[in-house]
């Protein structure tokens, strides 16, 4: 969730060229579609005064544009609603109570995001029933995807080990 994909997602949700922008920002000719591009890509990282004149263009907080600030609530925030945007995550409530869930129209069963997510729902299953530790949970999931276990991570063998183990 770079600041160069925030950018870009607002200024396609504003139906903008980088050219358009960049010249509404003040730059001008040719440099104005580079720049944003620079930007977007990366290659530059806009000053706070540019971010804060993007999010007025866009009407947005620059919370919003900003790599989000997962230590505060409000970054923590715009950190789901870029999740929302990018992966589909959606909130809801379910016997009472706030949760977030994959959108199926966006991640659909099987997927890659819908496969991490039910292998983190597992061990969080099992933590809960007591089959494993604080300290077993943590260990899985700081060092995921390598102590995953849920077979979705299996190596792929190379194509030459593959051809020699299946010859007759």
């Amino acid at each position: 969730m770079a600041i160069g994909q925030r950018i870009k997602f607002f200024r396609n949700r504003k139906g903008m060229t980088q050219k358009y922008l960049g010249e509404i920002l003040g730059f001008l000719g040719k440099t104005s579609d580079v720049r944003m591009a620079q930007y977007e890509s990366e290659a530059r990282v806009p000053k706070a005064e540019l971010v804060k004149e993007m999010a007025n263009i866009f009407d947005v907080s620059t919370h919003a544009l900003n790599v989000p600030d997962i230590d505060t609530y409000l970054g923590l925030m715009h950190t789901f609603f870029a999740l929302e945007d990018i992966y589909g995550l959606k909130i809801g409530e379910m016997d009472g109570e706030i949760c977030l869930r994959l959108d199926k129209s966006v991640t659909a069963p099987g997927s890659t995001l819908d496969d991490m997510f039910r292998s983190w729902q597992v061990q969080s299953t099992r933590l809960e029933a007591g089959e494993i530790s604080k300290e077993e949970y943590d260990e899985w999931r700081y060092k995921y995807p390598a102590l995953d276990t849920s077979k979705r991570w299996a190596k792929v063998p190379s194509q030459e080990l593959s051809d020699m183990l299946t010859k007759k």
